[in-house]
């Protein structure tokens, strides 16, 4: 490929971007759309220019890692420090600041003087940055030319140089897409996006040339590592020390750049639309600066390994693949570096001249049409956006210009550091306008002239001066303590030495500056904007009023915005304050405000602040005090809400005042004294059931009060007590409405007066003590009863908690014993001794039922079960007892029948189920002959569910008996079987459900009992029906790969037996670190997990998620657990896990791995389908 390609290829390139950058403008309405928060933050690496594409390497083959110092500061700016750019672009989005230095005049009282030298600062600290781009790209031209044979000769005149093409070229781009609006608010939607894609280009670029050096055209990295280990070279590099003050210096300047450059401020500040996007940049952008010097330090050591010094090390991102005859992969480097370069000269001239034309060019219009008629006095907005086209141009001029006439032997990254030193200079002023409230102007503006004075001296003059110039070998007049690089004998490197005396002169002119004179009112009230007060102004202030006419105020306004820009806005104020403005009527406070703030989108806060002081100026009689009228129309707010804030903090009570939405809106400081309230819940705005909320949670209140406390804030005008528990006083609220719909109310501390009348109440307890000693015994006799009961409801309690908690660890061995009982008969088939181990487990399963009903008589006690209500009509319930329960009674030759009902009634259906059972269970039981009746019997807004039968009957004084547990009565004893727990049970249930129970009952006849359930009218929700799936297909499991957990080594034992005899391949495992074992050395995923839920340390729902996690599939799971609690049930059923309680049933296992089996063969969802 010929070096013309190469120069080809660039041009085309620039045209594609002038094609994405188009693209971009055309689909605007588009871009709150999910990518623009990634666009953004791709935005955001404009940061990284040609110093960090070629002069990183460069830096890195001198002086090793040094070079990382400038990422540093970028990277914990966007993670520890993102709180505090979200306070900045929230403030600039306030105050439509347009630039840096707009954000710094709107905080010291909208100073003219301070936003014009900010300017020059930033217009003279970018012109080094930008011609280190030009730098660059001339250079790499110069170094593809040269390799193809056609080396450019030194030009005779500066025309002759490329890198005046390309100077030339970036602004025809800057000028058609950063210049075409007014309001340098407005979104550059194509220019960003054009940015975005430049970012993608370089970091692709360059990690395509850092892995082809290091793994392909120099040889493999072993080959390197040990070609670099012997060169001397390399490892002076690779062993270089940097010091701790340059580290500390490089990365605070670095984080100083990211916000102050003017192209990061428009970057990171003026484009960003939300928080959101600011939330994907902090962790995107640090990823990105990562990502991108992965390779430098790299590169530099194959660089100085086989190129030295035949190049220079700022090129050695170009050179290696030139070297290498890797002809497509130059083209890539050069783009990548062109990339670089273009978006940062592109982005910087846009913001420069948006700075430039508000701050230093249009101040002078402004002011030489102050004395035209407003008729004559022309439209000023093509004069704004010419002068900033002609701004672009004059940047990049003298860009070129610095960089022809410097030295050519200054390196790129040194080029930089005086940019960023230069920026620097904002740093006491910009953070000490966040957090000094009583820092000013006259302050910002000493701090900041020392400052750029300082550095100017110290490192923009030896850039520019010859090596070997007298002032700085010898020092100014011959001064050597005032040698430039060594200032006052410094013994530092020239950056630090910089760096150091200027920021040092900078922060001790802007404390001082700021201590010599108070702030002015209007530099107050901006302070009390960037630095919040707690309290806002009331919403009745007197407004201040002028001679200008609105009229007058839009004539003035179109000339800067254009007329239908103004019209738009002049009309939404009409509708924010409901009133409509005439054009002959004068102009108030409000209204000046309101135009200020649209003025400075597009000519600056400043500006904005002059054109309408000389407005004021010329329609006002005092003309010598218009230039302050603005700053006491706006101080008459401030000084309104200062004094009533003062007044009202004097006063004993507590004062709040709620809008008509019932937020916050004012409070003193005794309302936060009596409440005790945090900083975090004392803000505007916040609802007053979050303030009730808080004291709920910290217990100062009840839950139960907070209905009522609510009450008494914003409807009841009686008033009302609060006991507060942290602080033991008692508030007393009188709330009281206003005529817009909110509401003020006080709080008074009342607790003496309580207190006296408690103590009112105890003189006249006194003179009835003589009452209460008659009755003293009878009393002790009450509270030992008491004890007494209370001891023994305690005993109970804690058989119950025993029952409960004791619950897992009988299950666990029983139902090892299940699974071996099972696999037994399985395998004994119908063999003699087959009926021994079918025995076994009939009686395992006996006992299952009776430590269920154990445990279910403990989990109601303990209030473990919660009734889950629902709307569903008896009838499907009763039919479904009648299928289970009519097996039964046949048996026992007894006649079930149940009568159909359409009643709807809203409860917990499964409770209700498992009552009936127990009836119907007992009535089968204790039914010699005859038959049971199950119905409905309508009550008016109840039914009496009843359950009659012609059993054996009930003695009538022992109907109460039969409710207790491990109660049995003899006649019953001699009929059945049993525990005595089924009717405690039921009798349980119905307390739960709030279902009055009643039995009657004749012995030798029947017995009745009644359930009364309140019918409902709510609608029956449509249910889904599911179709059983029939058992055509066999419960085959062979081949079924299944992996259990379990930390019982019996129950492992014995599912690997029952599930090897069904045909599965069994993997058992014991805890967490024995599956990670399990999942590293295995490939693929096992079929079905089945684990226990409580492990040691650790639980069966964790290890199936690693094990999904692990293999990235949803395996279809199942969880073993004695815990029959609310929470497990409902965390599984979250992770898509089938649930089987213990005991195990062994058949219902054998259905679910049956199940799982078929649906992994058809490809069906298993584990849906098995919920």
């Amino acid at each position: 490929m010929q070096g013309w390609g190469i120069i080809g290829a660039a041009f085309l390139y620039l045209l594609l971007l002038f094609a994405v950058a188009s693209i971009g403008d055309r689909r605007a309405s588009r871009w709150n759309s999910a990518p623009r928060p990634y666009v953004y933050a791709l935005s955001l690496a404009v940061y990284c220019t040609s110093w960090t594409f070629f002069g990183s390497v460069g830096l890195s083959a001198q002086r090793g890692l040094e070079f990382l110092g400038i990422y540093i500061g970028p990277i914990l700016v966007f993670t520890l420090g993102n709180r505090l750019l979200r306070h900045i672009v929230r403030l600039a989005k306030a105050e439509r600041i347009t630039s840096i230095a707009d954000f710094l005049a709107a905080r010291y009282g909208k100073s003219f003087g301070v936003a014009s030298l900010a300017t020059c600062i930033a217009a003279v600290g970018s012109i080094p940055y930008i011609a280190l781009q030009l730098k660059a790209v001339a250079g790499s031209v110069g170094l593809v030319m040269d390799h193809y044979g056609r080396a450019v000769a030194p030009p005779a005149f500066i025309f002759g140089d490329i890198s005046l093409a390309v100077a030339a070229v970036l602004a025809v781009f800057a000028i058609l897409f950063g210049t075409r609006h007014t309001d340098a608010t407005e979104h550059q939607n194509g220019l960003i996006l054009a940015i975005a894609v430049e970012s993608v280009i370089k970091l692709c670029a360059f990690l395509t040339v850092g892995l082809a050096c290091t793994f392909f055209l120099f040889g493999s990295p072993s080959q390197l590592i040990d070609q670099i280990s012997q060169s001397t070279d390399a490892l002076k590099a690779f062993h270089y020390q940097t010091s701790i003050g340059t580290w500390i210096i490089q990365t605070a300047l670095s984080a100083a750049a990211i916000i102050m450059l003017p192209r990061q401020f428009h970057v990171t500040v003026v484009e960003s639309r939300s928080e959101k996007e600011l939330r994907t940049a902090s962790w995107l952008f640090p990823v990105y600066l990562v990502l991108i010097n992965i390779f430098v330090f790299p590169i530099a050591l194959i660089g100085v390994m086989t190129l030295g010094t035949t190049v220079s090390g700022d090129l050695y991102v170009l050179a290696l693949p030139l070297a290498a005859e890797a002809h497509w992969m130059a083209l890539i480097a050069f783009l990548g570096g062109l990339s670089a370069a273009t978006a940062m000269v592109i982005v910087a001239c846009v913001a420069l001249s948006i700075m430039i034309s508000n701050h230093l060019v249009l101040p002078l219009f402004i002011r030489s049409m102050a004395k035209r008629h407003p008729a004559e006095q022309p439209d000023l907005t093509k004069v704004i956006l010419n002068t900033r086209r002609v701004t672009i141009i004059a940047i990049l001029a003298l860009a070129f210009a610095y960089y022809r006439f410097t030295s050519n032997n200054i390196h790129l990254a040194s080029i930089g550091f005086v940019s960023f030193a230069a920026i620097a200079q904002f740093v006491p002023a910009f953070i000490g306008g966040l957090f000094w409230r009583n820092a000013n102007g006259r302050g910002a503006m000493m701090g900041l002239s020392a400052g750029f004075l300082v550095w100017a001296y110290t490192l923009l003059l030896p850039t520019m001066a010859p090596e070997d110039a007298a002032i700085l070998r010898d020092g100014f007049l011959g001064f050597t303590a005032l040698r430039p690089e060594a200032l006052f004998g410094t013994d530092a490197l020239p950056l630090t030495n910089g760096v150091i005396w200027s920021l040092t002169a900078n922060t001790l002119f802007y404390i001082l500056g700021s201590l010599s004179r108070a702030s002015t009112p209007l530099e107050r009230i901006q302070a009390s904007i960037f630095l919040p007060r707690y309290f806002i102004a009331t919403p009745t202030l007197r407004r201040f009023r002028t001679t200008v006419t609105v009229a007058e105020l839009k004539a003035t306004m179109a000339r800067y915005l254009g007329s239908e820009r103004v019209e738009r806005a002049f009309l939404r104020f009409e509708g924010h304050e409901q009133r409509r403005l005439d054009p002959g009527m004068t102009v108030d406070t409000p209204l000046i405000r309101h135009a200020e703030q649209l003025l400075g989108t597009a000519v600056g806060t400043a500006s904005a602040r002059l054109v309408l002081s000389l407005l004021l100026q010329r329609n006002d009689a005092s003309g010598r005090d218009a230039r302050q009228l603005l700053d006491d129309a706006s101080a008459a707010l401030q000084q309104n809400r200062d004094l009533l804030q003062i007044a009202l903090d004097q006063m004993e009570q507590g004062i709040t005042v709620f809008d008509k939405d019932f937020r916050l809106a004012f409070w003193n400081r005794q309302f936060r004294t009596l409440l005790n309230l945090p900083d975090e819940v004392m803000q505007v705005g916040i609802p007053v059931s979050e303030i009730v909320e808080h004291l709920i949670r910290r217990e100062d209140i009840a839950f139960n009060a907070r209905n009522s406390i609510i009450h008494s804030l914003t409807a009841s005008r009686k008033p009302a007590r609060l006991k507060m528990k942290s602080t033991a006083k008692t508030l007393e609220i009188q709330s009281n409405p206003m005529p817009d719909g909110g509401i003020v109310a006080t709080y008074t501390d009342i607790t003496a007066a309580v207190e006296a009348d408690l103590m009112r109440q105890k003189a006249a307890e006194m003179l009835e003590q003589r009452v209460a000693d008659r009755t003293a015994e009878l009393t002790h006799v009450n509270k030992e009863l008491a004890r007494a009961q209370a001891a023994a409801e305690e005993a109970n309690l804690g058989k119950t908690r025993f029952l409960a908690a004791a619950g897992h660890d009988i299950l666990q061995p029983l139902n090892a014993a299940r699974l071996y009982s099972t696999a037994l008969s399985e395998k004994l088939g119908r063999s003699e001794t087959s009926e021994f181990a079918r025995n076994i487990d009939s009686s395992l399963e006996a006992v299952e039922a009776i430590l269920g009903m154990v445990l279910d008589i403990s989990r109601l006690d303990t209030g473990a079960l919660k009734p889950e209500v629902s709307v569903f009509r008896l009838d499907r319930l009763l039919s479904q007892i009648a299928t289970d329960f009519t097996p039964l009674a046949r048996k026992k030759a007894l006649k079930l029948r149940v009568v159909p009902s359409s009643i709807v009634v809203k409860t917990d259906r499964n409770m209700l189920r498992r009552l009936i059972q127990n009836l119907v269970s007992n009535s089968i039981k204790y039914s010699r002959s005859g038959g049971m009746l199950l119905g409905v019997r309508r009550r008016g807004a109840f039914v009496e569910l009843q359950v009659l039968d012609t059993g054996i009957g009930i003695a009538q004084h022992k109907l109460k008996l039969v409710f207790r547990e491990f109660t049995r009565l003899d006649e019953g004893m001699r009929e059945a079987e049993g525990l005595g727990l089924g009717l405690s049970i039921v009798d349980r249930i119905a307390r739960l459900l709030e279902f009055p129970l009643s039995v009657r009952s004749v012995q030798g006849k029947g017995t009745t009992f009644t359930l009364r359930i309140p019918v409902s009218n709510e609608p029956v929700p449509v249910e889904e029906t599911r179709s059983r799936r029939g058992h055509a297909r066999a419960l085959e499991l062979t081949g079924l790969d299944v992996l259990c957990i379990d930390n019982d080594a019996d129950i492992l034992s014995g599912m690997e037996t029952l599930l090897s005899g069904w045909g599965c391949n069994v993997t058992t495992l014991r805890n967490g670190a024995a599956l990670k074992a399990f999942c590293a050395n295995r490939s693929t995923a096992p079929d079905v997990i089945v684990a226990d839920y409580h492990l040691i340390h650790e639980n069966g729902i964790d290890m199936i998620g690693f094990t999904r996690e692990h293999f990235e599939t949803e395996i279809p799971a199942i969880l073993l657990t004695a815990d029959r609690s609310k929470e497990v049930r409902q965390r599984a059923e979250d992770e898509n896990i089938t649930l089987l309680n213990k005991p195990l049933r062994p058949a219902a296992l054998r259905s679910l791995l049956s199940h799982f089996y078929h649906a992994r063969q058809d490809g069906s969802p298993s584990q849906t389908a098995a919920q």
